[in-house]
């Protein structure tokens, strides 16, 4: 009876045969082996019968496998948080840097085919590293680099740009500057911020109050999809055009350029700086500020930074010093008397203010020395990365002295964490919270960004600041707004929840989601399903599909991380299916 179970079986599946062979030995390791996959498989996708072998060498040198010597300038060059640029981080297994469009469509095509996740990444910036690291060993994944998009195509007749997703902010003021002194577009203070991040997760800065977030601003976007399309507005469709100003890029494709309608700038702008601290009056100040900084006139920016500082280093002595950074689209006489009529606390005189063009405002925000000319904006590099951590809140009621007065002893017990207020009001808080993903609108006076930074190597020192930052915010929890607590998607946190597997479920999504987009989450959730429903673009914070519509059941994970066709996976698990119930029975 066996013999004859397993003779007939020799006949009818010849597959069993190979599968019950030894597995070839390979001659190169699997990293060279996925490397020759996907070069092949770019090559194949994007080659023409008529092409050369240029498109080869192209490919060669922008596809890094781990193995590679330039592996390692490839992903530090934009790693902007030393806490996942260590070795225990898990790294991408490819990094590929394209430069055309059909090359990124191949990448995305490739990936799916070879079983990898994409992380793409402009300029490194999001604050938990998901545009190059996973804290998942069970998402094998790529990084996707745009830096290569930066073009940056400016019509002031038009007053319009398309900007690449890889170019910087710096870059993209710069490239405006160079065409026109009357004009500019409201996006953030850090010149080395990719465009592509940036503006998918709302685009925050210094003039939202005049002309609202980068998002405000977009009208158009280029996007390359799950089947590998490549989009604008019209093809994409208004709910897709809709989530990727806000919704953040990374769930619904590889966004790669965006067009923008610039704002008219005027050609003098002011800005100043005033301190004080705890023993001089500080109190007083950021009271009235919770009032005045988002009621005041819409072309005035008042940023509020909270930081703990030691008055005597011998004695240990610490205090908290508040400090108003200004920007007013205006000259300083007008400005002198908007603040002798709001906010005369703050006791502006003529001496603290300077006026300068809007350009030199940039460089006056971004921190560069005085006589700095603009071309410093086009140094993609910052001046130091550190280890950090980053947290966000809104703030709905103004917080009371009391209240004040508490957060001042709490920061000096914990001595380094710090906050920066970011006033609302004005034009951003007339637009409907629907209008775009982005809903911290009408409602809020301030948003909170909580801030650490450190230089010292170790889990002792990563430890301390990690819990300092926590215990700040659990100890705003009576100030900040409720059901849900609210965040900002571009401060990422993954403290406040996260997809606990690669499938990205719907109920996991919902925890950090319903607290990055409110009452947006679920269009959101029905876009990602009607142009993603496998998922494939996902990481720890993205956008899931519906639970009807996720992967259930449809792969397992060696149909995931296989290198085969899934047809051709699906008739190998049949086969093994079989294997195991004859050889079963055989042994019986």
């Amino acid at each position: 009876m066996r013999r004859s179970t397993f003779l007939s079986f020799s006949v009818v599946h010849p597959l069993l045969l190979l599968l019950l062979l030894p597995p070839a030995v390979s001659s190169s390791s699997p990293s060279e082996s996925l490397y020759a996959n996907f070069l092949n498989c770019l090559e194949n996708r994007t080659q023409s019968p008529s092409s050369s072998s240029s498109s080869t060498y192209q490919f060669s040198q922008s596809l890094f496998s781990q193995s590679n010597s330039s592996y390692s300038g490839a992903l530090n060059s934009y790693v902007r948080n030393r806490r996942f640029n260590t070795s225990s981080t898990p790294k991408p297994l490819l990094i590929l840097t394209p430069s055309l469009q059909s090359h990124v469509s191949a990448a995305v095509l490739c990936s799916k085919h070879l079983g990898l996740l994409i992380r793409t990444r402009s300029g490194g910036h999001d604050y938990e590293g998901l545009s190059y690291a996973s804290s998942r060993s069970d998402d094998p994944f790529i990084v996707l680099d745009t830096f290569n998009f930066r073009a940056i195509d400016v019509d002031v007749a038009g007053e319009s740009a398309w900007v690449g997703s890889g170019a910087t902010v710096g870059e993209l003021y710069y490239r405006i500057w160079e065409k026109s002194r009357v004009h500019g577009f409201p996006a953030g203070v850090c010149p080395t911020v990719g465009i592509g991040g940036h503006f998918s997760g709302g685009g925050y800065g210094n003039m939202l109050r005049k002309f609202g977030l980068s998002v405000d601003n977009i009208v158009d976007a280029k996007i390359v999809d799950v089947d590998g399309r490549v989009l604008d507005r019209a093809s994409m469709g208004e709910d897709l055009f809709w989530a990727i100003r806000g919704g953040g890029g990374a769930s619904f494709g590889v966004i790669l350029a965006y067009r923008i309608k610039l704002v008219r700038v005027p050609e003098t702008v002011t800005v100043f700086r005033v301190e004080k601290t705890v023993e001089h009056n500080a109190t007083e100040m950021v009271y009235r500020w919770q009032y005045v900084a988002p009621a005041t006139d819409n072309g005035l920016f008042m940023r509020l930074l909270l930081r703990p500082i030691t008055l005597e280093p011998r004695k240990g002595e610490k205090t908290v010093r508040a400090s108003v950074y200004t920007l007013f689209l205006g000259d300083a006489e007008r400005l002198i008397s908007i603040m002798a009529r709001d906010f005369p606390e703050l006791g502006l005189s003529k001496v603290d203010c300077k006026e300068m063009s809007w350009i030199d405002s940039v460089l006056w925000w971004g921190r560069f020395e005085n006589g700095t000319g603009p071309e410093a904006l086009l140094d993609r590099m910052p001046d130091s990365v550190n280890f950090l951590k980053r947290k966000s809140d809104y703030v709905r009621e103004p917080i009371p002295r009391d209240g004040l007065d508490s957060l001042w002893d709490k920061m000096t017990e914990l001595g380094k964490a710090g906050l920066v207020f970011n006033p609302y009001g004005g034009v951003l808080s007339e637009i409907a919270s629907s209008e775009t993903p982005f809903p911290h609108r009408a409602g809020n006076l301030f948003k909170i960004q909580y801030s650490i930074s450190w230089s010292e190597e170790g889990t002792e020192a990563a430890n301390d600041c990690l819990s300092q930052m926590r215990s700040l915010y659990s100890f705003m929890t009576p100030f900040v707004s409720k059901d849900p607590r609210r965040a900002y998607l571009n401060y990422r946190d993954l403290d406040i929840g996260v997809a606990r597997s690669s499938g990205n479920s719907y109920g996991d999504g919902s925890v950090y989601g319903v607290k990055y987009f409110v009452g947006n989450f679920e269009r959101l959730v029905n876009v990602k399903t009607a142009v993603d429903p496998e998922n494939f673009f996902r990481n720890e914070q993205s956008i899931p599909p519906l639970p009807s519509k996720s992967r259930t059941g449809s792969t397992s994970s060696m149909a995931r991380h296989s290198t085969l066709p899934r047809s051709n996976m699906k008739l190998i698990e049949s086969g093994i299916l079989v294997s195991l119930l004859i050889w079963g029975n055989f042994f019986l």
